[in-house]
């Protein structure tokens, strides 16, 4: 009887811990289960925030306009632009299209699949796929760092130049828009600037 009463009671000992054991795991698996998803929501909220900003900073159809005291103007738009999140003075720009309408000179038109704007100062960089066009003359390269302070253009990067009657292969093109003075040369001494003639 002794042992009947010792296995029945130990029986329902064992049972209770169990029960008391398999709640508590299920308690816990439900909590961290509940944090998992809370913490997934929080990120996912995150992430949609930080992607509402981003689409926020970006700007459509673009333009700024500059004018100095001897009447040259300067022109830029673009296709989209966005706010630099570092610096608020500069903007960056895709698909652009600027003219610099010198007094007293031709038109000088800048394409450029990207650029980067300075809101105070005017100065522009230009990058990927650049265009200068004035008079008959057609220079390509892959980066212009124009300063409308300075009247200066230095284009950089697999730089030719073409008219009707010549065309020409150089490292480096400075053009002074005020002076109208052109430098050619490559980086290297050893390295001359390639000129073909189409006489």
């Amino acid at each position: 009887m002794n042992k009947k009463i010792v296995l029945g009671t130990s029986f329902t000992i064992i049972f209770f811990c169990l029960l008391i054991f398999f709640y508590f795991n299920s308690n816990n698996e439900k909590k961290l289960i509940e944090k998992k998803e809370t913490e997934l929501l929080k990120k996912e909220n995150n992430e949609i925030i930080e992607d509402e900003v981003l689409s926020s900073n970006i700007i459509e159809d673009v333009s700024y306009s500059a004018k100095d005291v001897k009447g040259n103007e300067y022109f830029v738009r673009a296709a989209e632009g966005s706010i630099d999140q570092n610096d608020s003075n500069f903007i960056f720009l895709k698909s652009v299209n600027a003219i610099i309408n010198l007094k007293n000179y031709k038109l000088i038109e800048i394409t450029s699949d990207f650029g980067k704007y300075n809101i105070n100062n005017y100065n522009t960089i230009f990058s990927k796929n650049v265009i200068i066009s004035y008079l008959d003359n057609k220079i390509t390269g892959d980066y212009l760092d124009f300063s409308w302070d300075q009247n200066l253009m230095i284009i950089s990067r697999d730089v030719i130049l073409e008219n009707s009657k010549s065309s020409l292969k150089a490292d480096v093109i400075e053009i002074n828009i005020k002076t109208r003075d052109i430098k050619i040369y490559m980086y290297e001494e050893d390295k001359k600037v390639n000129i073909k003639s189409f006489n």
